[in-house]
């Protein structure tokens, strides 16, 4: 029975975002150049003192380049369609992909770029071929050629990675920037990433901005967090756009990105962004710091010491304080209070830590 789904042009999603530091060098993200997932303002930052002891200090964060290899949450559900069957994407979708690459190679040499594409797709998974990443690579160029956003998001990728095509960044910024352009979620946050990389201060964040608004608007959740952090950082945004900052952060939240469910929590616990809300706040920090989040295990031993958002409970302060401690995170304060308490509080926090077993994310 033949597929009902659009066309490749119209329904090909890839979503996969790749490291642009490797390529962009490390002098291009250091001082004022540098693209921190947490631009924020002078509050923004860090927990605040009141109701607590010191020693609590800001999230460091993680930079956008280094986020960008992680998994991005699933591509929002496709609009219907009603325009005419495309019988190797078709084909694809239903898992035949010695049909679909038949159908699909026959239209990719006769220059169909969404063909050219969905062969270039299928070459580089091994998917009804034997994977051939030079092969693929000659595909996506072919398809980039003819204005294929997907292809040349992928195209860009591989000028900037130089594995099996040549390094070249000005044909590859001209890609991306076109993708970004024509539509493509990936290639939008990733446009952004390089207007930051290449514009110091708040320029950069300026002119990258539309780009995460129009990203996050489909579901990348990068992009939402960007644009959760400079809604509150950048002093030329709109009151309403101000406003809106916390659903953008609790949106990437939901998404799964540990890194805003940390920030989620300060900013519950601080009131950045809207009222104050411990409770919320509290469970925020505990997802992140059940899925591995240091910081945010950190943070959630304050709470639990300070009684914010939960019960007061010595022994969870100290599990999760040790599992900080471990991962590298040195705290004077939390030392200080680990070492307050009983030995048998102290052996019932190490044992609850040596259980511990990181959620998935």
């Amino acid at each position: 029975m033949p597929s009902t789904t659009s066309p490749l042009r119209h329904s090909l999603k890839i979503t996969t975002v790749l490291l642009l530091s490797a390529v962009a060098g490390a002098s291009a993200h250091a001082q004022s150049n540098r693209a921190v997932t947490r631009p924020v303002g002078p509050d923004a930052g860090r927990m605040e003192q009141q109701q607590q002891p010191d020693g609590i200090v800001p999230s460091g964060g993680v930079e956008l380049y280094q986020r960008m290899g992680a998994a991005l949450p699933p591509a929002p559900a496709e609009k219907s369609y009603d325009g005419p069957i495309d019988d190797a994407y078709g084909a694809y979708q239903r898992g035949l992909y010695v049909t679909a690459m038949s159908k699909a190679l026959e239209r990719a040499e006769k220059g169909d770029a969404a063909a050219q594409t969905l062969v270039a797709e299928m070459m580089t998974k091994g998917l009804g071929i034997a994977r051939d990443a030079k092969s693929a690579a000659f595909w996506y160029g072919q398809a980039a050629e003819r204005g294929d956003p997907a292809a040349m998001f992928q195209y860009a990728l591989l000028l900037m990675q130089g594995r099996v095509v040549q390094v070249d960044k000005v044909k590859a910024d001209d890609y991306m920037r076109r993708a970004a352009e024509a539509g493509n979620a990936a290639a939008q946050f990733n446009w952004g990433q390089i207007l930051i990389s290449e514009n110091p201060g708040d320029k950069g964040l300026e002119l990258a901005l539309p780009f995460y608004e129009k990203s996050a608007a489909q579901g990348v959740a990068d992009a939402q967090y960007a644009v959760a952090q400079l809604y509150m950082s950048l002093k030329q945004v709109a009151p309403e756009k101000r406003e809106r900052a916390r659903q953008w952060m609790e949106r990437a939240a939901k998404a799964g990105y540990d890194t805003a469910q940390l920030d989620m929590g300060i900013w519950y616990v601080n009131g950045i962004g809207g009222d104050r809300d411990y409770d919320r706040g509290f469970e925020w920090l505990r997802i992140a710091a059940t899925r591995g989040n240091v910081v945010a295990q950190n943070k959630l031993a304050y709470l639990y010491i300070n009684a914010l958002g939960t019960r007061p409970n010595p022994v969870e302060a100290a599990k999760w304080y040790v599992l900080s401690r471990r991962a590298g995170l040195q705290d004077a304060g939390l030392e200080d209070f680990y070492l307050g308490i009983n030995d048998d509080q102290q052996k019932q926090a190490i044992d609850a830590a040596n259980r511990f077993r990181r959620e998935p994310r």
